[in-house]
Parts: C-alpha cells; structure tokens; sequence
C-alpha cells in the first residue's frame, strides 16, 4: 500500500493506494504548533478508523507548501509505518518540462497536479486549485507548465473582510438564490460565490485569448472547487483527489 500525502496551508490530505485502488481519503487541519508524535497519533487513528493496519503500508510519498512541519510529519509516517517517505523535491523525478523564468520557484502542489492533468485529461489544459490560494496553471499540448496566476483564495478573503469591516460577519459559502443581495450575509455570499465564478471564466477568455488556441481540458480540485465551479460558464471538471493521483503517478515514475 502507499500513502500519498499533500500538506497544505489549511488541511493536509491523505490518501491510501492499494495498487490503483484508492482506500480512503482523510483530512486534518494544518496546526504547526503539532509535534511529530500528535501526527503519529492522528496518521494511526485514521488506520484504525478505516480498518487497516499501518505497518502493511510499504510506501509513503510527500508533497508539501508548509515546510516548517514536512519533515515532522515524514516523521510521523516513518513512526507508524516503518517506511520513510519521499518528497516532492528538485531531486525527485517528475518528467514535467517548465518553462517558467525560475523553474525552481514552483510550488509542490503545482508540480504534482500539473503531472496528474497530463495523465488524466486532454491537453492543453488548465488547472484552477481553489484552496487557501486560489492558483490556475497552464500546460501546454506537449506536457510544458506555461505559468500560472495566483489570488487570496476564497477563504482568506472573506476572512479579511469580517475582520476588517466590524458590520461584516463571517459567512458560510453558500449561493444564494440571487445575485443581487437584499441583506448582508446573501451580499457577501454573492460576491464570494458569484463573484469567484466570473473571475474564473474571465480569466479562461483572457489565457486563452493570450495563447492563441482554446483548452481541451479545464480541471478544479481544492476545498473550495466545487461550491464555485458549478456556478461558472465555462465548463470545467471537478477532480476531488488530483493532487493525490499526482502523488501516486510521481512515486511510480520513482519505483
């Protein structure tokens, strides 16, 4: 079995493989005030939860945008089933060509789902990661990471909004049923929801427009993908687990 681990800003995501066979999908809030020891902890209740016994886990591989606790967690792994990780590093073998002015800058979470849309869906395409950040990434028709575009994701700028604005409460992501707000909590949820989902398609004409051809595939993945994406215009596919497919199809290219 292999344990795929993709450590965000907000959550970490865990993902068990038997073979091509996904077992379960768990997440855990990002805390970096937690020891190696507490992520033993959570890594071996989630093995009980699901029924499953850690140490016949034979592989583990990590990809990671928060690296004050990476190493901790590889720990952790190392500790409840006897197998030490890989990670996503300049060293590890991806096979994705970049073609950005310093290749070295490119986040883990892009590598990783860039390679999953290459061997998942036509190309060219376009991943759009709605999570802590909202982030859309080109690949070009021959596998080339083009660029991307990065934002405050939908979160964190309704968190600066209820902070900073004292009549402005925190909200839940919901659409409401009109664009148009007739009270506060539908306004801000209008402009959250409504709001993204423009950005979104506004920001597919202008790629395009700048590339000069049209996307075969737009795929959205990220805690925040599927409230917003059903609102766009443009037709995009939701893929829950990218990152995780990424994670598995990089240990492959490796073993």
């Amino acid at each position: 079995m292999l344990l795929t681990i993709d450590i965000g800003n907000t959550n970490i995501t865990l993902g068990l493989y038997n073979g091509d066979e996904l077992l379960f999908v768990s997440r855990l809030a990002t805390q970096r005030v937690r020891t190696r020891d507490e992520y033993a902890f959570e890594l071996l209740n989630m093995f009980n939860l699901n029924s499953l016994d850690s140490k016949k886990c034979r592989a583990a591989i990590i990809s990671s945008v928060v690296p004050e606790i990476t190493r901790d967690i590889g720990s952790a792994v190392k500790l409840t089933t006897g197998c030490t990780p890989k990670y996503i590093e300049k060293d590890i073998r991806t096979d994705l060509k970049i073609a950005t002015d310093i290749p070295g800058q490119l986040g883990a979470d892009m590598i990783v789902g860039s390679v999953a849309a290459i061997d998942k869906y036509p190309l060219p395409c376009l991943v759009i990661d709605l999570g802590t950040a909202t982030k859309m990434f080109v690949i070009d028709e021959s596998g080339t990471f083009l660029g991307c575009t990065i934002s405050a994701g939908v979160g964190i700028s309704l968190n600066a909004l209820s902070s900073g604005a004292s009549q402005l409460p925190a909200i839940n992501i919901k659409a409401p049923e009109r664009t148009i707000g007739t009270e506060t909590i539908k306004c801000m949820q209008s402009g959250a929801v409504y709001g993204t989902a423009c950005m979104i398609d506004g920001m597919i004409d202008r790629f395009e427009s700048e590339l000069g051809y049209s996307f075969k595939s737009i795929i959205a993945t990220g805690g925040y993908a599927k409230p917003i994406i059903k609102h766009c215009k443009r037709d995009i596919t939701f893929d829950d687990n990218l990152l995780l497919e990424g994670l598995k199809s990089i240990y492959n290219k490796n073993c």
